[in-house]
């Protein structure tokens, strides 16, 4: 087999606990042609020290202001060299086998821009990890799911997904893109900061034509939450403000004319909900990220994706995950997607 040359980026801040825990086995990864970059956001605790005594030749990139985690790649990857990038996030711990099913599967197609591993939780390791699983898919309202995770049903994990498959969107935990593709769509958009860059990024390579796959061969395990946990409401207001940036940039303009005011109302259920259970932040986070769409949107912030004739839309799924979920009980995703 030929062997690209796969950089392996690890975006750090603050991250000294995580390194200490998880770079030791991404080191013992097998593949042959494979360099580990640390890209450092301006950590201010002992990351950079703990690195040179404990890992010196490891490649360490720094960034001088936190960026976020779209900025912060960006900026990183213009300063690496390779065939393939591997976003991996610092929390997670890899298999020592986990590239060269994925890297074999993009090889084979040319038409593969973007891929995942299966990803399973750290803690409960039989289980799917919440932010990826066994792949993203998206509803016609642009709410993400994944197979094996919908909502808060997280699935144990069979064998039931051991396979290769086309998705919609990769999780950002660990994201393999060939680099060519990276500069052609021009790496993440830096407005989203954090969360759902990645499916913004999938989106976007989706509609010039090209697939977003997963590889059930692969498996790494996910911590999760480390940076934001899942009742911030600052991560409230990146997950509302960041999914209307999705459907304006992405959906063609006869769609997310109508799909922008039909979520907005929608979100204004969600919020009246936070505040019935008492959580007034979460629901002045919904308020804040509307506020600041609509402020973005008229300082033309927000660019719309370039849309191919051959947009491939593989992995959308046309009717309503909240419905099926919510009101017709379909936890699983057997259950939806025939």
């Amino acid at each position: 087999m030929n062997y690209p040359k796969v950089a392996v980026v690890i975006l750090n801040w603050n991250g000294e606990k995580h390194l200490a825990n998880f770079l030791p086995s991404v080191f013992n990864s097998t593949y042959p042609n494979m360099e580990i970059i640390i890209g450092d956001n301006a950590s201010t605790d002992n990351s950079i020290n703990f690195l040179k005594n404990n890992f010196p030749l490891v490649k360490v990139i720094i960034n001088h202001q936190n960026y976020g985690f779209a900025e912060g790649y960006n900026q990183v990857l213009k300063q690496v060299e390779a065939d393939y990038f591997v976003l991996l996030n610092s929390d997670v711990e890899v298999t020592p086998n986990w590239i060269e099913p994925v890297i074999a599967m993009m090889e084979a197609d040319v038409k593969i821009a973007i891929a995942q591993p299966k990803i399973r939780s750290y803690y409960n390791r039989d289980s799917f990890e919440y932010a990826g699983a066994a792949g993203g898919f998206i509803d016609t309202f642009a709410y993400p799911f994944c197979r094996g995770r919908i909502f808060d049903t997280i699935e144990k994990d069979n064998g039931q997904y051991d396979d290769e498959k086309e998705i919609f969107w990769a999780s950002g935990c660990a994201l393999f893109i060939k680099s060519s593709i990276w500069k052609e769509i021009g790496g993440l958009d830096e407005h989203f900061f954090a969360h759902m860059e990645e499916i913004d990024l999938c989106w976007r390579a989706k509609n010039r034509g090209y697939k977003v796959m997963y590889c059930g061969f692969s498996t790494v395990y996910h911590v999760g939450g480390g940076t934001l946990q899942a009742e911030s409401p600052y991560k409230t207001y990146l997950n509302f403000r960041n999914n209307l940036y999705l459907i304006k940039k992405n959906e063609p303009l006869s769609r997310s004319i109508f799909l922008i005011p039909f979520r907005f109302c929608l979100d204004f259920l969600a919020l009246i909900k936070f505040l019935m259970d008492k959580k007034t932040d979460n629901a002045w986070a919904i308020s804040k990220a509307h506020r600041h769409f609509i402020s973005a949107l008229f300082e033309g912030k927000i660019k719309n994706s370039y849309i191919s004739p051959q947009q491939n839309l593989k992995g959308k799924y046309h009717n309503s995950i909240v419905f099926d979920y919510f009101v017709r009980g379909k936890k699983l995703f057997k259950e939806i997607w025939k």
